[in-house]
């Protein structure tokens, strides 16, 4: 075999976790599809349930608060049910509330049909993340993360658009709805093509850890969107972050002295490679989204431009993420983290600093090409750190290390949007008669925060492996391999992995 077969041999995933991915990918659909839909309706919604602006945002504030208090849940769920039947339950549990949330009768009941479908979402999207690595077998972590970033990708681009569609075309209700036949076929797919799959079902569930973490987060995440929705603190919103402060206080103080397993094992901390990406994914929220969120914020009021025309002008950075994620993996894996996240937090920043020039008279062309190297960017970034979390951890930490690396997304996410507004706002005060200026140096601020992350990202490995082991291929023995996880049975793939 030659190097150059040998290289393409190694860089195919397993048919068998293809396969896998697939199954899995086809019922994430619904919840990232579901996320960037309801954004579009919010407006349907208030008028046809007769409710006010700051009652229907419950409706994305009950789902985030519901999904970040679900995330600690599933490593358990994982262990304790086994990955199929945790996965199905996660997806029938999506399904039930799609079909009760498009049916509601009024605004509460939405919103309450809303939180469960939070803690659907919340469940599903760790389980996916261990599952998929779990089966791996040794094979390239930065592949997976690129197989596996997939919905996360097309959804910000299909999603603003069918949003768009449903809204102008049928009842807000089918928003919903259109989960059903989504959720139908992951359910299909999973039912025939997972494994079973081991599990541990006397494995018990940290409570005390569950009752400081889960609500902690909700505060939290709470207090933070508080702050983006007003652009500044408030008071409600200052002392619920204290209070979800000092419970995340004691649950750190509690999953370090006890001598049971805890809901999240903060002993993966001790990896370099796993502590330096989790510092980036929560720096991701001001240094990654911070972009994300200023664009559509400045087409639309800047430029004031409706929501179907900005959700069509944001299709170029989906196509940059799909362009990048193509190979990504493939050199994450054969050089490093390090400097594949380097080069992707300067294609982030450099757009964000050419948005600080944009004008009034700014060709949607330009503006095109600086959303398709930030969605690059941003793809870039997202694999190569994931990669990296969960270099060195075997095959009992995936399911803790999933579950952290969500609740530092959602918390930096959050975090992010809430000091940006905050920017925002302090500028648009400034500037109350030039909203340009105002955006302009906002996002000045982004790339400036964006140049943080170089810190962290330093820190990250940066393997060399060598062209034997490149050629090498797959196998039990992969785990000894930089940047892979191991596997503490030594197998192949299997249907789920757990």
């Amino acid at each position: 075999m030659t190097t150059r077969s040998a290289d393409k041999a190694a860089d195919r995933l397993d048919p068998a976790l293809r396969r896998l991915i697939a199954i899995l990918i086809l019922g994430a659909m619904a919840p990232l599809l579901d996320t960037t839909i309801v954004n579009v309706a919010l407006n349907t919604i208030v008028v046809d349930l007769s409710t006010t602006v700051s009652t229907a945002q419950w409706i994305g504030t009950g789902y985030l608060l519901a999904m970040g208090m679900a995330i600690p849940l599933a490593g358990w769920a994982t262990g304790r049910l086994g990955g199929k039947r945790a996965w199905l339950l996660s997806l029938v549990l999506f399904l039930a509330s799609s079909v009760l949330a498009g049916i509601a009768w009024d605004i509460g009941s939405l919103i309450a049909f809303r939180v469960v479908q939070g803690v659907a979402s919340g469940l599903m999207l760790p389980i996916l993340q261990t599952l998929v690595i779990q089966a791996a077998a040794g094979q390239g972590i930065g592949r997976l993360m690129a197989a596996v970033s997939l919905p996360a990708v097309v959804a910000p681009i299909l999603g603003p658009v069918l949003g768009g569609v449903i809204v102008g075309n049928t009842s807000w209700r089918w928003i919903f709805l259109i989960n059903v036949p989504i959720c139908v076929a992951g359910l299909v797919a999973a039912a025939r093509g997972l494994d079973t799959g081991p599990r541990r079902p006397g494995k018990p569930l940290d409570l005390l850890g569950l009752g400081l973490l889960s609500p902690g987060l909700a505060a939290v995440l709470f207090a933070f969107s508080q702050f983006a929705v007003h652009r500044g603190p408030t008071a409600v919103a200052v002392v619920v972050l204290v209070a979800g402060l000092v419970a995340l206080v004691g649950f750190v103080a509690h999953a370090l002295r006890t001598g049971h397993e805890p809901i999240i094992d903060l002993r993966l901390f001790r990896v370099r490679s796993f502590s330096a990406s989790t510092v980036l994914l929560f720096l991701s929220g001001l240094s990654l989204f911070g972009g994300t969120l200023l664009v559509p914020l400045y087409l639309q009021q800047a430029r004031h431009l409706s929501a179907v025309t900005v959700g069509l002008l944001l299709v170029p950075q989906g196509i940059g993420a799909l362009l990048a994620r193509r190979v990504v993996g493939r050199i994450t894996d054969r050089v490093g983290a390090r400097p594949v996240v380097l080069v992707g937090i300067l294609l982030t920043v450099l757009p964000t600093v050419a948005f600080s020039q944009v004008e009034q008279s700014t060709s949607p062309v330009v503006i095109g090409l600086c959303l398709l190297v930030f969605g690059a960017g941003v793809s870039t970034v997202s694999i190569a750190v994931l990669a990296a979390a969960f270099t060195g951890l075997d095959r009992e930490q995936v399911p803790h290390a999933s579950g952290a690396t969500r609740i530092l997304l959602q918390v930096g996410g959050s975090f992010g949007t809430s000091v940006i507004a905050l920017v925002l706002a302090a500028q648009t005060s400034a500037h109350p008669d030039a909203l340009d200026a105002a955006f302009s140096t906002t996002f000045w601020w982004a790339a400036g925060f964006a140049l943080v992350a170089v810190l962290p990202a330093l820190l990250l490995p940066r393997p060399t492996p060598s062209p034997s082991a490149a050629a090498a291929g797959p196998g039990p023995s992969g785990a000894d391999r930089p940047g892979e996880v191991a596997n503490a049975d030594g197998g192949g793939p299997t249907g789920t992995g757990s």
